[in-house]
């Protein structure tokens, strides 16, 4: 693991700049917003989009750090002399759509790697920039809430636990009926719409899973939510009980199941048909 920089303090300073940044974005809601084209993960872009992604790399390049930035909005830029002593994969605003409409659901991702690919993310933030929540985790370190040790859920049944389903695509009538089986037998279902923040509420055990089989989630959206969860003691796998290690890129997709323990995980991919 890279131990060379403070990632905790530096991850920490990216959210605070980050906040600083959309607040004048913030204001200006109910005005029409400019066009600015697709981003590289192919979703429209807005203003408070590009700024919280300047407000990330602003802070980082005022830290000395050389990195290869993947990013949702503008792909793939590198900065510095050795841009790959490390990988900065980052979704600058998840949730665009729930902050534009008011909805109190966004949040910004970092994750830090050693290669461009998922498994070797080592460091991670997640921020709930509505609440003012940190979610933050170090490999081997634990994960966190506003400084305070998360753990997973420990709920086995699924008539009690709360259950994150994403079924947001044009794919649903093929999607759905996979999930048929696990929907009837659960009684909590939920989905917020910044999937980022929702692994985070699976690390934090206010839900017990999160399924998301569509094979349309980036792994922009998810590569410091994978690290958070894990270090929070929960498991993380493709449908067929695989480990996901995806390449980190604006355009690659992924389907997972995350969940909070290793009981309820096998209950619900038991339901699952693939």
């Amino acid at each position: 693991m890279n131990t060379q920089h403070d990632w905790f303090k530096i991850l920490t300073k990216c959210k605070n700049n980050v906040e600083e940044a959309i607040k004048p974005h913030l204001k200006t809601l109910n005005e029409p917003q400019p066009d600015l084209g697709k981003g590289a993960g192919g979703d429209a872009m807005k203003p408070v989009d590009l700024a919280a992604e300047k407000a990330i790399v602003n802070t980082l390049q005022s830290h000395d750090i050389s990195f290869s930035l993947i990013s949702e909005e503008s792909g793939f830029e590198k900065y510095g002399n050795n841009p790959e002593e490390c990988y900065i994969t980052i979704d600058p605003i998840d949730g665009t759509t729930n902050l534009l409409r008011g909805l109190p659901f966004y949040a910004s991702s970092i994750a830090v790697s050693k290669k461009p690919v998922i498994s070797e993310v080592y460091a991670a933030l997640v921020a709930d920039l509505y609440h003012d929540i940190t979610y933050i985790a170090q490999e081997n370190k634990g994960a966190y809430r506003d400084g305070k040790k998360i753990k997973t859920s420990q709920v086995s049944s699924l008539q009690e636990a709360v259950l994150g389903i994403d079924l947001n695509t044009y794919k649903v009538t093929e999607i759905a009926p996979k999930l048929t089986d696990l929907i009837q037998q659960t009684k909590h279902i939920r989905h917020y719409g910044a999937n980022a923040l929702e692994l985070c509420y699976v690390a934090n055990g206010l839900t017990d899973s999160f399924v998301d089989i569509r094979g349309k989630l980036r792994t922009t959206d998810v590569a410091a939510g994978f690290l958070i969860i894990k270090e929070a003691g929960g498991i993380i796998t493709d449908p067929n009980k695989q480990p996901v290690n995806v390449k980190l890129d604006p355009k690659q997709t992924l389907k997972f199941v995350a969940s909070g323990n290793t009981k309820i995980h096998d209950t619900i991919l038991g339901l699952v048909k693939l």
